[in-house]
């Protein structure tokens, strides 16, 4: 059975699958995969959906995967949306709800394309679709463990798609061929505190604070690089919870978040933030503490055989020639690009996580034609 990709999306949408609910999106899609001839089972790990299917040999000597995730950002205040959040209705030409665009309909897309392509699998060859519940959440028990799955039983994707919203207008006019390192430092000076009216008798960690975060913004970490753009570090928070106004609190709290290129590492810029820190601490008599998590590293899959292969797919069902980026935030490639090389390529994403989330019908329909152009050039 070919699953309609637009019927599927809906279907989809009509889960509620919230992170990290699961909502019945993967029991769904393991059917649909399961009558389309592909083998499921679940990899459910901490508490978080996942769900690995495959057809052919996906111990073979050339496989193909596609990634994505069915959970979603919650629909926020329900007042802004003009339709049911989670009711999947196709309206004016667009699929409306919550992960039509990010990214359900990718998915739909995707499981379409591979139960076509399923009878025209040449000897040898597999086909694998790692889908997690938990891309929108913290990505620690999601794609991670679907890929140490494939690992432990000697599988090895010799390329991924992940079906993540690249395009900027319609479906494949971009191909995001790497993505930036993403790091959050939470920032913390401690001073000693005092009343306002004699600062002489305290020490301060605000000013403390606010040379910091100066200091950390007042210059560009670098000015890109051959495929990406410029790093940026962001203050996203400054705060002491101190609710009077005549107390010098004793400590004062910052958050900022560096989105890097591939001149920096995440272990790299952690130690010139502590050192930043450290220095501002030891000038104002405050003591520091910094706390960095980095959730992803940049990667970049280089131009080359599988980027060309994508490309040619999209320009023959689309007329156009794609371009090459590595725009945007993290994606559940930076677990994949460790383990074969990878894209992303999906539908726009204007409308994904805002009220009125939709996909154009047609566009689900051509990525679907993109996604099965890609299996038949893979495996050609």
């Amino acid at each position: 059975m070919i699953p309609d990709p637009v019927d599927l999306a809906a279907a989809l949408v009509r889960c509620p699958s919230v992170t990290p609910e699961e909502g019945g999106a993967l029991v769904l899609l393991a059917d649909v995969l399961e009558r389309g001839g592909f083998a499921c089972e679940r990899a459910d790990r901490g508490g978080v959906a996942n769900l690995l299917a495959w057809a052919g040999d996906p111990g073979g000597a050339r496989v193909f995967g596609f990634n994505g995730h069915t959970d979603v950002v919650p629909p926020g205040d329900r007042a802004l949306w003009t339709r049911e959040p989670f009711g999947g209705e196709v309206a004016e030409g667009y699929l409306w709800g919550r992960g039509a665009a990010d990214m359900k309909s990718g998915v739909a897309a995707m499981a379409a394309a591979a139960c076509a392509f399923r009878p025209r699998l040449p000897a040898g060859g597999g086909l694998l679709l790692l889908i997690t519940g938990d891309e929108e959440g913290e990505a620690v028990d999601g794609t991670r463990a679907l890929l140490e799955r494939l690992e432990a039983r000697g599988w090895r994707m010799g390329a991924c798609l992940v079906g993540e919203p690249t395009g900027a207008e319609v479906p494949g006019d971009t191909v995001k061929i790497g993505r930036r390192g993403s790091l959050t430092a939470h920032l913390v000076l401690r001073g000693r505190q005092g009343h306002a009216a004699y600062p002489e008798r305290a020490v301060n960690p605000v000013p403390a604070m606010a040379r910091l975060v100066g200091r950390l913004v007042e210059r560009p970490l670098d000015e890109g690089t051959a495929h990406f753009g410029p790093s940026t570090l962001v203050p996203t928070a400054i705060e002491t919870g101190n609710p009077a106004s005549n107390v010098i609190p004793a400590l004062c709290r910052a958050t900022v978040n560096i989105r890097f290129n591939d001149r920096h590492t995440g272990a790299a810029l952690a130690e010139w933030l502590r050192g930043q820190a450290g220095a501002v601490a030891a000038e104002t008599g405050t003591e520091a503490e910094v706390a960095v998590r980095v959730s992803g590293e940049p990667f970049l899959t280089e131009p080359g055989p599988f980027t060309g292969l994508v490309a040619r797919a999209v320009e023959a069902e689309t007329g156009r020639r794609p371009v090459f980026s590595t725009t945007g935030g993290t994606s559940d490639a930076r677990f994949v690009r460790a383990h074969c090389p990878v894209l992303e390529l999906g539908l726009p994403g204007p409308t994904m996580h805002g009220a009125d989330e939709r996909a154009a019908v047609e566009d689900i329909r051509v990525l679907a034609r993109i996604y099965g152009r890609v299996l038949e050039e893979f495996f050609a």
